[in-house]
């Protein structure tokens, strides 16, 4: 049974929406049912009122759109359960008896929505309440027709908003059903999943692979029309539009070069706010590539299926009036401040600074010692790639897993810049070059002390993040400058909190036999690369003092320090 943050299973429907009024003064629980009306039920007098709702667990669903210019009221189930027909009666009654000018009932096509809703409606028809009811059915993932029809998707929630701005602006039931009826045949949503989710006190609702994902699932859990295996977001998506807009397909929606549309990229729960940015630039590219006009593009979580790590992309073809319905003000809390201007990929990107004076410009070079050079780098940055997976596993213990991601990615822009060119000869040139290349490529507390080092050699820079006040040439008698790094007791700690110096410590300090005179250079080399290796072997039992590493327990930290293996296995690749 898969973890979750409840008090009960079967108070949990109820704690949610106790939660959703606590926070909001512009709602209020309707008392003895899981109901959830606006505040403000005068204001409803003389227009019409929009009641929708469902089974919880798709939450901002349905209740975080109760506001002004959205829903009056919602009524909710259980997890993935349809609500009872005396709440939605209840519902029905409390706006009936404020004055609305009549209830329009917008249902997701669920059999067990549509019998409770249209209950109800029966219900409140024969109490001489004036009750129609509406079922969306978005679902583009059946290529052939369902006796069910398509399943109610996330399209629902435009809807909410087209219906919630036509009764604002006081248009009549009638008129708000013909609109919304309209609306619905003229949109269409497709979903892709990850993994799958699971209601509070039982197990997922269905088992997917580590390289598997699922083609065309419904909200809740339900399984989807194709299982693949998981491919790049670019195929991902234009997998789903073909889909979507293939007449061969029974429940497609007819798009054409030309034609303007609302783009929904939702949420399904569990998927990370950067792949869900990933995903909605690339819809926008594919839809541009086809002609298609995206008027407004809205990216977030509207309707999901509990912890679900996916997404499903809406589109509603729209014109003028539409897109007017969909920009009106709301006081729903779930509704997004969008931009209210079309979405495209063509936006012109601002120029970079030039660089400013007294920026060192290297001038690459031929010769013995560029080749040599170009030899290093090559071997430096096939070893880093190599043991990209090493440093990853070694990263996970005490931060995020991704120190060889961090070097690889290095590797990969050295191994482009001196392929663009040859490197320039002379060591202070070099190194500045390759310090600016990794600040640039590199990110991470690597980057900026691989950075800072190079710089170091460069310019005789303090390159101690906290800085020696400058009695000491750092660059140069590296393993005296001891002042940078305060609170250094007695206790076994490396050189310094960034455990990844210690490598670079124990190596200049190794490196210092040079000054003397006679001394060879592949010997001390090799003694430097011994220490150096020495040391970060000596960093697994050690206490991290700076980076992710120093918020965990060292009695759980029992590898060495990845960045500190990484200066190491550089400078033996050097020697080698």
């Amino acid at each position: 049974v898969s973890k979750k943050l409840v008090n009960s299973v079967t108070g949990c429907a109820d704690d949610a929406l106790a939660g959703l009024v606590a926070c909001n003064p512009n709602l209020r629980l309707l008392q003895g049912h899981r109901v959830v009306l606006r505040a403000d039920l005068v204001a409803i007098r003389g227009r019409v009122a929009l009641i929708s709702g469902g089974g919880s667990g798709h939450e901002p669903a349905h209740a975080g759109y109760i506001g002004k210019g959205m829903l009056t009221g919602v009524v909710a189930g259980a997890v993935f359960t349809s609500p009872a027909v005396g709440s939605i009666l209840a519902a029905i009654r409390a706006v009936t008896q404020a004055g609305a000018a009549g209830t329009l009932l917008i249902v997701k096509n669920y059999t067990g929505d549509r019998l409770n809703f249209g209950l109800a409606l029966e219900r409140a028809r024969a109490e001489g309440a004036d009750v129609r009811m509406v079922v969306v059915g978005d679902d583009c993932a059946f290529t052939t027709l369902k006796k069910a029809g398509r399943r109610g998707l996330c399209g629902t929630v435009l809807v909410h908003k087209v219906a919630g701005a036509l009764a604002e602006k006081g248009a009549s039931l009638d008129e708000v059903v013909e609109k919304v009826s309209a609306v619905i045949k003229a949109m269409g949503t497709l979903g892709l999943s990850l993994s799958p989710c699971s209601v509070p006190g039982s197990k997922p609702t269905f088992q997917l692979s580590d390289d598997e994902m699922e083609l065309g699932l419904g909200i809740h859990g339900e399984a989807g029309v194709r299982r693949m295996k998981v491919l790049p977001v670019d195929e991902v998506v234009e997998k789903m539009l073909v889909h979507m807009m293939d007449p061969s397909n029974a429940s497609h929606l007819p798009l054409s070069p030309g034609a303007s549309v609302v783009l929904v990229v939702n949420n399904l729960g569990g998927l990370s706010c950067l792949e869900l940015g990933i995903v909605a630039g690339v819809a926008v590219r594919c839809l541009e590539s086809r002609g298609i006009r995206i008027a407004r593009a809205l990216v977030g979580s509207f309707m999901t299926a509990l912890e679900m790590a996916g997404f499903s992309l809406t589109l509603m073809v729209v014109d003028e009036e539409l897109v007017g319905l969909i920009d009106a003000d709301t006081t729903a809390v779930a509704w997004p401040n969008h931009p209210k201007v079309p979405a495209t990929s063509q936006r012109q990107e601002i120029p970079a600074p030039k660089e400013g004076p007294g920026t060192m410009q290297d001038e690459p070079t031929t010769g013995p010692s560029a080749a040599r050079a170009q030899l290093v780098l090559e071997k430096v940055c096939r070893t880093l790639l190599e043991m990209q997976e090493k440093l990853n596993e070694l990263d996970r213990a005490a931060g995020d897993g991704d120190c060889g991601h961090t070097h690889a990615r290095a590797a990969r822009a050295i191994q482009e810049w001196v392929h663009s060119r040859a490197p320039p000869a002379a060591p202070a040139q070099l190194l500045s070059a390759l310090a600016d290349l990794l600040l640039e490529n590199m990110g991470g507390s690597s980057g900026v002390v691989r950075r800072s080092r190079a710089r170091g050699q460069d310019h005789g820079e303090c390159w101690h993040p906290q800085g020696c006040g400058g009695e000491v040439p750092c660059g140069a008698e590296l393993p005296h400058c001891r002042g940078c790094w305060p609170g250094r007791g007695s206790a076994p700690q490396p050189l310094s909190p960034l455990s990844q110096l210690d490598s670079l410590c124990a190596a200049a300090q190794a490196l210092g036999a040079l000054r003397s005179p006679g001394a060879a250079l592949l010997p001390t080399l090799d003694a430097a690369v011994q220490s150096a290796e020495a040391a970060a072997e000596a960093t697994r039992h050690m206490e991290a003092g700076a980076g992710r590493a120093s918020y965990i327990s060292s009695a759980e930290l029992r590898q060495p320090d990845p960045g500190a293996v990484a200066v190491a296995a550089v400078l033996r690749a050097v020697l080698e």
